[in-house]
């Protein structure tokens, strides 16, 4: 069926806007290809920018979630990492209004809008023009949850955001939380820090809060925000592609037929993530410390990948991409080298 024929038969119309990052954008699709395999009325329109058309429009999707696009007006993502505070506010700033410019040429009235909780502006535009918003947060609940009662404790005594040293405790988190919520502070930039915040603070202008988690992952964190809340609250479970592990049309990719030549259990797999920035010089470390060690391996190492090729040798494999669920399933793989993005520990618990 067409993109025209969709237009013109389906009734519930849902407009996804993703954080332009490959760690948002997958799960918000993999959630948006759950939602169009089991309810056949719903048309799907996933809005990227231009650039990132490029990088994903060609991923096969089913025929009823359909690719819109505004312009290009972040910065690209290969300066991403070299000013984040700067691409982080221009997401807040500068996307809002070729949205709604967007969403003023789509043909069919939106029933109801997805939105990233990181693009903050979502829940304006649905209020606006009175159309219901699901926030979508693709981090644990437990995260979440610690950046709520900081944003509360910040805005109930009026401290600065940068005097977290002298928190001793807030209230609803563990001392534990208080000190992981240290080492947030220590890592990123205070400017990040106070735009992540203002997006909590719209989370209650939602109709609905979906995690990409399980009840059984967190359970007391999910009663805490059910209380919180007054709108339902939903754990949809690990937004990972778990429906296309049974396709074959990956199945001649080079790396899966050199993992297929492997013995069983005998690869460690290597990603440090999409956004991970890794210098030179660490680089150059895991490799040293992978040809010492003597294990096989792949390794996803982006664009860093044609640089390392030739210093790994026959012992391993560099590649710049994969199919991650895929190459984690597979039976050569025995061990996982990650970062602990959310993302790569859902994959874990469903391997």
């Amino acid at each position: 069926m067409d993109s025209t024929n969709v237009r013109t038969t389906r009734v519930c119309h849902v407009v996804a806007m993703p954080f332009p990052g490959r760690g948002h954008i997958n799960p918000m699709m993999n959630l948006c290809k759950l939602l169009a395999s089991r309810k056949k009325d719903i048309l799907i329109t996933f809005v990227v920018t231009e650039e990132w058309l490029g990088y994903s429009g060609s991923d096969p999707k089913p025929h009823n979630i359909l690719f819109e696009t505004i312009p290009n007006v972040i910065p690209p993502e290969r300066l991403k990492t070299a000013n984040f505070p700067g691409f982080y506010n221009a997401v807040m700033t500068k996307m809002e209004a070729p949205f709604e410019q967007l969403l003023d040429r789509l043909e069919l009235p939106v029933t109801a809008i997805i939105g990233d909780i990181e693009v903050r502006w979502s829940t304006g535009v649905g209020t606006r023009r009175n159309i219901p918003v699901a926030l979508f947060w693709t981090m644990s609940a437990s995260v979440f949850s610690m950046f709520h009662h900081f944003d509360l404790h910040i805005k109930q005594s009026h401290a600065k955001i940068d005097l977290i040293e002298q928190v001793e405790s807030i209230e609803g988190m563990s001392s534990s939380n208080v000190e992981e919520l240290r080492t947030i502070f220590h890592r990123d930039d205070p400017r990040v820090l106070e735009l992540a915040l203002d997006c909590i603070s719209t989370v209650p202008q939602a109709q609905y809060l979906l995690f990409t988690s399980a009840n059984e992952f967190e359970p007391q964190v999910f009663d805490s925000l059910r209380a919180i809340y007054n709108f339902p609250v939903y754990p949809i479970g690990p937004a990972i592609p778990y429906l296309e592990l049974g396709e074959g049309s990956c199945e001649t990719k080079s790396y899966l037929q050199w993992l297929d030549s492997q013995q069983t259990g005998s690869v460690l797999y290597i990603s440090l993530g999409s956004f991970l920035s890794v210098s030179n010089t660490q680089m150059d470390e895991i490799v040293g410390g992978l040809q010492i060690s003597g294990v096989r391996y792949l390794w996803v190492a982006r664009g860093e990948a044609s640089r390392l090729k030739d210093r790994c040798g026959d012992m391993g494999l560099v590649v710049p991409w994969c199919d991650q669920l895929k190459v984690l399933c597979h039976p050569s793989v025995w061990g996982f080298w990650t970062h602990c993005g959310w993302n790569s520990i859902l994959d874990v618990r469903i391997v």
